[in-house]
């Protein structure tokens, strides 16, 4: 429970510290691509308009959490493979903050990133990673923070997570019902991870 409590307190105060970011950036979206369809007539299934907005949204969360100066606790660089990794007692909060944090961090990049490339081999997601990671650490450390070995082995491990869980999912649609494989059936689920995400939010700002 306690690691749980960590990271939804590391969501809210990501959260607090964005909120204006992404809701000028949600409006600035919503506008435009409803006026491109108003305009265009073109068609629009509303599980697609919401995935794209979350993956949207979750990249300038990990602008913040990776690139924020604000979040810059540790400087210098760090080329020694399991050398930060092992400075944390296992299970500590500086640990799971560390270690499970970088990870978790990266899971979505690793869906999306599968996702949007339609990749179903492990190569392709792993060098894109690699590449994405080594280009976050290299301007954290150009910007004045730290440039951490480990950060990129983390981010892949959380990653290669995220490609999994998108393989896994790939698998159960494929295995669906022809009668529930429509739009009406993920613009459901779209509305009930909407739904999830409000009362997520809703439950943090009232703590």
């Amino acid at each position: 429970m306690e690691y749980f409590s960590l990271l939804f307190s590391t969501f809210y105060n990501t959260l607090e510290k964005i909120w204006p970011m992404l809701l000028l950036f949600f409006a600035v979206v919503t506008i435009l691509r409803i006026s491109n369809i108003i305009m265009n007539h073109e068609h629009t299934v509303f599980y697609k308009e919401f995935y794209n907005i979350v993956f949207l949204f979750y990249l300038l969360s990990l602008y913040y959490l990776l690139l924020g100066t604000e979040n810059g606790a540790s400087t210098g660089l760090n080329l020694i493979p399991f050398r930060e990794i092992t400075r944390f007692d296992f299970g500590s909060k500086m640990f799971i903050y560390n270690t499970v944090g970088n990870i978790i961090l990266f899971m979505p990049f690793g869906y999306f990133a599968s996702s949007f490339t339609h990749n179903k081999k492990i190569l392709p997601i792993s060098i894109i990673t690699i590449l994405i990671s080594l280009t976050a650490e290299l301007i954290q450390y150009k910007i004045g923070r730290a440039f951490d070995i480990d950060d990129i082995l983390l981010n892949y491990i959380g990653s290669i997570l995220g490609f999994l869980v998108y393989d896994l999912i790939i698998v159960i649609k494929d295995h669906l019902p022809n009668i529930i494989r429509k739009d009406w059936f993920y613009n459901l689920i779209a509305c009930a991870v909407l739904i999830g995400i409000a009362y997520i939010v809703a439950i943090g700002m009232k703590v």
